[in-house]
């Protein structure tokens, strides 16, 4: 399958870049004011995002993973500056995307897309099938107007939607429909870099299979890196080549898929795979428990961030904040846990 039959060229070609990676993330920081008191001051700050570096390369997907409340969507939208970061600097093939002019950010969007979570408040409820998902091709004068109807017809049949039903409304679909055809829409100018902020959570088992080899199509032809958020810990080791932990707004480990998986380094990463439902293979009884509830990220917690629900902490880990290194050697497994090594 040809997924580039229309060809984008690119406006601006200082945006193109002979970096061998895609997406730098540099030392990210997103925090959200919380205003108190009489006179509403912002004297606390949400640490949803805090400290994050990370990179991807051109046709590879880092998974990141975590529980519900850690930060990895508002990472997502920090990266893409939907959500403008506190502090941090995010570059695109080595240009620094902070400090681009709107109408810079707006050619840059061609090459930077997401596809949201939810499938009911993603999609403009006023306008049909056809008019969302050429919006896209609208909005930056992408060919004919009978170019972009094919572009349309094309992208859908992609995901699996009917031709027939262009001149419907969101509404007249189901859930799992309209996350399809928000998916069309993120993939309608050929983009380098997508955010997939839990694409196949509300769809069925058969229509997350073909999402998924979309998903291997999309870089197999057009060489895009995807930052693949889930919770489901099979899909994200089914899709992914890299892949990130995230916790209360931190990664604590990184590494490539195979050794995420096989040889887990952080207490919190060990709890999360142990958490998956049992395969008959690990008993029960040996599997590593997390107990406890995520702690509120409004509170500045001393040491360690995870340290009051692992297993493991000792004083230094409530006392002194643990520094990313690499226990992997060439192969690079970054980890934020004192007893790493241990």
């Amino acid at each position: 399958m040809v997924l580039s039959w229309l060809v984008i060229t690119q406006i601006d070609s200082k945006i193109m870049s002979s970096s061998p990676i895609l997406l730098e993330v540099q030392n990210l920081k997103k925090y959200f004011p919380v205003s108190g008191g009489f006179l509403k001051h912002k004297n606390k700050y949400i640490r949803a995002v805090d400290d994050i570096s990370l990179t991807i390369e051109p046709g590879k997907t880092l998974g990141l993973v975590g529980e519900s409340g850690c930060g990895k969507s508002t990472l997502g939208r920090a990266i893409l500056h939907l959500e403008p970061p506190t502090s941090g600097n995010v570059f695109l093939e080595g240009r620094n995307i902070g400090l681009l002019s709107k109408k810079e950010m707006r050619l840059v969007r061609r090459d930077m897309q997401i596809i949201f979570q939810d499938p009911f408040s993603s999609l403009n409820p006023r306008k049909t099938v056809a008019q969302i998902v050429r919006e896209p091709l609208d909005v930056h004068r992408v060919g004919t107007r009978s170019d972009r109807l094919n572009r349309v017809q094309y992208l859908l049949d992609m995901v699996g939607i009917r031709n027939n039903v262009l001149n419907r409304y969101p509404h007249e679909f189901s859930g799992g429909q309209r996350q399809r055809i928000g998916i069309a829409r993120a993939i309608a100018l050929d983009p380098k870099f997508v955010v997939a902020d839990e694409p196949v959570s509300a769809l069925d088992v058969s229509v997350q299979s073909q999402v998924l080899n979309l998903i291997a199509e999309l870089q197999k032809s057009l060489n895009i890196g995807f930052l693949f958020i889930s919770h489901d810990l099979a899909v994200v080791q089914h899709v992914s080549d890299f892949v990130a932990v995230m916790y209360l707004g931190k990664i604590v480990e990184q590494s490539n898929v195979r050794r995420i998986y096989s040889q887990p380094r952080h207490p919190y990463t060990k709890a999360l795979l142990s958490a998956a439902p049992a395969t008959g293979i690990t008993p029960r009884d040996s599997r590593s428990k997390l107990k406890g509830d995520l702690p509120s990220a409004l509170e500045s917690m001393i040491g360690c961030s995870f340290h009051t629900r692992c297993p493991l902490a000792e004083a230094r880990c409530r006392n002194e904040s643990p520094e990313i290194r690499n226990v992997g050697g060439a192969e690079k497994h970054l980890i934020a846990c004192h007893l790493a090594t241990e």
